[in-house]
């Protein structure tokens, strides 16, 4: 009987496991390296106010996914607090995930909203994207759970 509850109890833990593993992997916008934000630096947006391009010598993997950065410095603190920095969505389009499906971005239309960094697939959906900030948002909020499980 007590052989039964441990494997029971085993069995619980690992299906937890699972559960949890498969929750924190998300999609992410990334080239056929596996570098994201085409190599531009996602620290660099909150603590400069612009798009930085990263260097190869700054690099920070997470989950699979490469990351660049301007300097060791901003290494250090996207390894520190990964979650404070990455860009919502998974780096994809803020726009086209309002709208229900995701699409690549330009690292140069950007916008950090409340502490999160939104980016876009150029200036001109940037624009409309901009039109409606809360509510796009709201949208975009809503629909990544679901896009963010689709490959």
């Amino acid at each position: 009987m007590l052989g039964s509850l441990i494997r029971r109890c085993a069995m619980v833990a690992l299906l937890v496991a699972a559960a949890a593993t498969g929750a924190a992997a998300q999609r992410v916008n990334a080239d056929r390296h596996g570098l994201a934000v085409k190599g531009y630096d996602v620290v660099a947006y909150f603590v400069e106010g612009r798009a930085v391009p990263g260097d190869a010598r700054f690099e920070h993997a997470l989950d699979g996914v490469r990351y660049r950065f301007a300097s060791a410095a901003n290494r250090d603190r996207f390894a520190q607090e990964p979650q404070r920095f990455l860009p919502q969505y998974g780096g994809f389009c803020a726009w086209a995930v309002s709208r229900g499906y995701t699409a690549d971005t330009d690292p140069l239309a950007w916008r950090v909203v409340e502490g999160r960094l939104f980016l876009n697939y150029d200036g001109s959906v940037q624009r409309q994207w901009e039109a409606d900030v809360t509510g796009n948002v709201g949208k975009g909020d809503a629909n990544w759970p679901v896009l963010s499980r689709k490959r």
